[in-house]
């Protein structure tokens, strides 16, 4: 089996800062840009510590360790592509494997497993979705899909909901019993935050 080519990154804040993070070279995952990044933490600041924090549709499972980083109290981590989920379990191990938790397989199956388990936990949770962008082969329906997904969200269980989408697509002002707070632009990708 050859192995693919992978690059890295590094935390950029926090208990972790300056630790490397791998990034699969595939078609199939983009990696959050570090603007894109520091600009949705110093969106959420302070409020992240000792919150949950998803990350659906994980990749290398950059966000969400720079959330864990900056204080956050448990990540969760979904991804079906199985170069990006060794990559995704290697940078867990390496950074924190005592306050991560990993799914493998499709976001949309096992949302509702990690779903679950958070909310018998009782703390607020962050969900970030950044899901491959339609414009890819069999993508079509994916913010749909993802649509779907956060409406189901309970507020209760919610403290933010985080969608990097494509700026080309404009998401609804109202999804489920979320309502868009605010939304940022970098380039072809956009940051959209739900409350």
């Amino acid at each position: 089996m050859k192995h693919s080519k992978t690059f890295n990154t590094h935390i950029l804040a926090g208990k972790y800062k300056g630790k490397a993070i791998s990034i699969p070279a595939i078609d199939t995952t983009r990696s959050s840009k570090s603007i894109l990044k520091e600009s949705l933490f110093n969106t959420l600041q302070f409020d992240i510590i000792d919150k949950n924090f998803v990350e659906v549709f994980a990749g290398s499972g950059s966000v969400g360790l720079e959330a864990l980083s900056r204080g956050a109290n448990h990540a969760y981590f979904i991804e079906k592509n199985h170069i990006a989920l060794a990559t995704l379990k290697n940078n867990v191990k390496l950074i924190d494997p005592n306050n991560t938790t990993v799914l493998s397989g499709n976001s949309f199956e096992k949302f509702a497993i990690i779903y679950d388990m958070i909310k018998t936990q009782n703390v607020k949770t962050y969900f970030y979705f950044d899901p491959p962008f339609s414009i890819r082969e069999g993508m079509e329906e994916i913010y749909q899909k993802t649509l779907a997904l956060i409406a189901a969200i309970e507020p209760e269980v919610c403290e933010m909901v985080i969608v990097e989408h494509m700026s080309s697509i404009e998401l609804p002002s109202t999804i489920g019993q979320l309502s868009l707070w605010k939304k940022k632009k970098f380039g072809k990708s956009t940051l959209s935050y739900y409350k």
